[in-house]
């Protein structure tokens, strides 16, 4: 059988000789490749070999064992020498990550990238001469793996944030480099103890937040579980030690109780025709860690430590198994799940059910056949461990659509952390379920609200949404979804994404969407103001913007390094540069054209408002001006033009700020709502609220927000923000309220605190 562990002595001392120049690529084998006797390996190492050796034999083509062998030789030589900080020689590390990939029956390449995956980073290799001695698959995923030490970055931060959009993205085009990626990171974890107190803590902070939860997402239970477990024992110790004390307390005091359930559940079983393998579970750690913090227990009260699994031959006996227990003990309402006929997004299959046991004892209870289990504990691993085709490739789907979403995410986000923090957001489990009105399901994350859905379902069906109804009852876009709602999306076609919306959706893909949508409609807003103000300012100068030659605009591009003009048309429309400067700097050296110039003493015509015009063009909300008042406009950096009615007192604090001052007025045929703020002053009776209400509606106009301060007797004072057209339609509203024999006073109010 071939094997890459050495055979006796007299054998090895035939294998062929190895370079052991790190760039130097070892030549082919004739025979297969044996470690020679001055590669010999320690006693711990050969044991290490031993085993893999035996992984590799139960699904390896003896050819397939050669090349693996041949890469695990290459590997050696190039870190000859290098020792990691527990004192193990490195090769050590690469071939444990290698041995569980084998657990998970991977092929020949992932094992070979397994292997090699530290020799790009740590070595002279190249990619060039792993591609030509193992192939263009390896090296790829070589490459996928290894960080990007070779990029400055402004922080640690940045750094980790780029070497996990790069990895996640190689993950997107092939699995297999998570696989890798998540093997290396458990071997790191097994063996963390070695690192300072200070790096362990960041490392399994790390764990926690990203790998942990990429496991999870790719359905490999028993790996999550084990990254969590060494997470939570090296971020916080003390914690860890005295939650294990406990936890070893208790089995003694609740052994005689499991037994019972256990004894209970197996009689039971076959009792009822069902033959199925029950096994007792100890629930880990960090799950009763997380639940005591997130319900706020002490130990004492987290009485389901215990779990029990349940496994059965086929689909329909899992539910003859749920129907035989609930006839044992009795069910805790509401902790009953189908997550087999809808299964997580990571393809986990069981039903689970909480039962009350003997003493009042919680048991939370697994139910699933074989197929089932073993996509449950390998997810997306079992593509190569089972064969099970119907079920692999419904998870296979599932993968590949969460995968091809990293794409969409990478192409909206706009930085690597930003990247990062949408990832973030999807890794955590979707918890929700809700049906469209066709029935299919959508998965979301807990939280999620219609524009999630909206989202999921499509980006034009999301960036077009106005409304919603939830089990047929119209409901605000703001309303969280809960399982089993079916949830019924409205769209208009000019609809557009409201920033609002940042402030409460859930998903990554929802965010990201709505973001980008933003940044992409404040820079054509932004470079279409930006125009209108350096038009203006160029006017004053006697220059039109229109006439100005094309090589006034290349000298100023590179004076001030700026990429396009219309990045320095987007630039002043959100006031990070200043129309009369920029006009200044365009002019300088440009002969002033006569045809051009603005005759002499002409006054130069306003920037026209059109109304609330979106990212680039606000309405102060301290004095909310409206058509027919008197305005002026602010340029403010990253806020664009802010219009303020001229006698706001939010602007007297920056009336020396002349650069920024444009002159704004209102279009002559403007319509459309706008909002003002009033504020009234009413004796304290019963109804008058109802009969100022009534007063607003006979003026034709809407009620947006009622507050008041607190009562002081005999008077109380309302604040109200209404819909008007203009001045006119606001004094029209003033007239009707004074009518209310209670209204003591009321005049038009200015937040001054905006």
């Amino acid at each position: 059988m071939t094997a890459i562990v050495p055979p006796p002595a007299a054998a090895s001392a035939a294998t062929p000789a190895v370079s052991l120049d790190p760039g130097v690529v070892p030549g082919a084998f004739d025979e297969p490749p044996l470690i020679s006797a001055d590669m010999h390996p320690p006693v711990d190492l050969a044991e290490d070999l031993e085993h893999f050796n035996a992984r590799l034999a139960t699904y390896l083509k003896p050819e397939d064992i050669t090349r693996v062998g041949a890469a695990y030789v290459f590997a050696n030589a190039a870190h000859r020498g290098q020792m990691r900080i527990s004192g193990a020689p490195y090769i050590s590390h690469p071939l444990a990550v290698a041995e569980t990939l084998a657990g998970w029956h991977l092929d020949p390449h992932a094992l070979i990238a397994a292997l090699l995956h530290d020799v790009m980073e740590d070595t002279a290799i190249t990619k060039e001469q792993i591609a030509e001695r193992f192939g263009k698959v390896a090296a790829e995923l070589v490459d996928g793996v290894s960080k990007l030490d070779r990029i400055e970055h402004q922080s640690f931060e940045e750094a980790q944030a780029e070497n996990f959009r790069k990895m996640l993205l190689a993950m997107a085009r092939d699995v297999r480099v998570i696989l890798i990626k998540l093997a290396d990171r458990l071997h790191n974890m097994r063996t963390l103890d070695a690192m300072r107190p200070e790096k362990r803590r960041r490392i399994a902070r790390e764990t926690l937040e990203i790998y942990a939860p990429i496991a999870n997402r790719l359905g490999l239970n028993a790996l999550y579980r084990e990254l969590q477990e060494l997470a939570f024992r090296h971020a916080h110790p003390l914690r860890y030690r005295v939650l294990s004390k406990a936890v070893k307390g208790a089995r003694g005091n609740r052994r005689e109780v499991v037994g019972k359930i256990l004894e209970a559940i197996r009689k039971a079983l076959p009792a009822a025709g069902i033959d199925a393998e029950v096994a007792g579970r100890e629930k880990h750690l960090y799950g009763i860690y997380r639940k005591m913090r997130e319900k706020r227990l002490s130990f004492s009260q987290v009485l389901d430590i215990y779990g029990f699994r349940i496994i059965v031959k086929d689909r329909p006996t899992c539910y003859l198994a749920l129907g035989a227990l609930h006839a044992l003990y009795q069910p805790v309402p509401g902790k009953f799940k189908d997550y087999i006929a809808i299964p997580k997004p990571n393809g986990y299959q069981s039903l689970h059910t909480t039962l009350i046991g003997p003493f009042g004892t919680p048991a939370e209870i697994q139910i699933r056949n074989a197929d089932m289990h073993h996509i449950a504990e390998s997810g997306v691993a079992s593509h190569w461990l089972y064969k099970d085709e119907t079920t692999i490739d419904q998870l296979q789907k599932k993968t590949h659509k969460w995968l091809q979403s990293l794409v969409e995410l990478q192409s909206t986000s706009g930085d690597s952390s930003e990247f990062l923090e949408h990832v973030k957001v999807d890794l955590f489990p979707s918890e929700v379920y809700v049906f469209s009105p066709k029935g299919k399901i959508f998965a979301l994350p807990r939280g999620s609200t219609p524009v999630d859905l909206a989202y999921a379902v499509h980006t034009d069906i999301g960036d077009r949404c106005i409304a919603c109804r939830i089990n047929f009852e119209t409901m605000p876009l703001r309303t969280e979804l809960r399982n089993g709602d079916r949830v019924e999306i409205i769209t208009a076609p000019n609809a557009v994404p409201s920033p609002a919306w940042l402030a409460y959706v859930k998903s990554a893909r929802a965010r990201s969407k709505i973001r980008h949508f933003l940044s992409t409609q404040q820079n054509a807003e932004s470079a279409a103001l930006g125009e209108r103000l350096l038009a203006h300012a160029l006017r004053d100068l006697g220059l039109a913007l229109a006439k100005l030659p094309a090589q006034a605009w290349d000298r100023f591009k590179r004076a001030s390094g700026a990429r396009s003009q219309r990045s320095v048309l987007a630039d002043i429309g959100l006031g990070k540069r200043l129309p009369a400067i920029v006009a200044r700097r365009l002019a300088e050296g440009v002969a002033t054209d006569a045809a051009s110039a603005a005759p002499a003493g002409h006054t130069q015509p306003a920037v026209l408002i059109h109304g609330a015009e979106g990212v680039a063009v606000r309405l102060g909300n301290c004095c909310r001006p409206i058509p027919g008042d008197p305005i002026v406009g602010l340029i403010r950096k990253g806020q664009g033009l802010v219009v303020h009615t001229h006698d706001c007192p939010t602007i007297a604090k920056v009336r020396s700020e002349r650069g920024n001052w444009v002159d704004v007025e209102w279009e002559a045929d403007i319509t459309g709502m706008f909002e003002a703020s009033i504020r009234v002053v009413v004796h304290n009776v019963r109804g008058v609220l109802a009969r100022l209400a009534a007063g607003i509606a006979e003026a034709d106009s809407n009620i947006v927000n009622i507050s008041m301060d607190e009562d002081t007797g005999e008077a109380t004072t309302l604040f109200f923000t209404l819909q008007v057209t203009d001045r006119i339609h606001l004094a029209r509203i003033l007239r009707s309220l004074r009518r209310v024999p209670e209204v003591v006073r009321i005049t038009r109010y200015v937040d001054s605190k905006h």
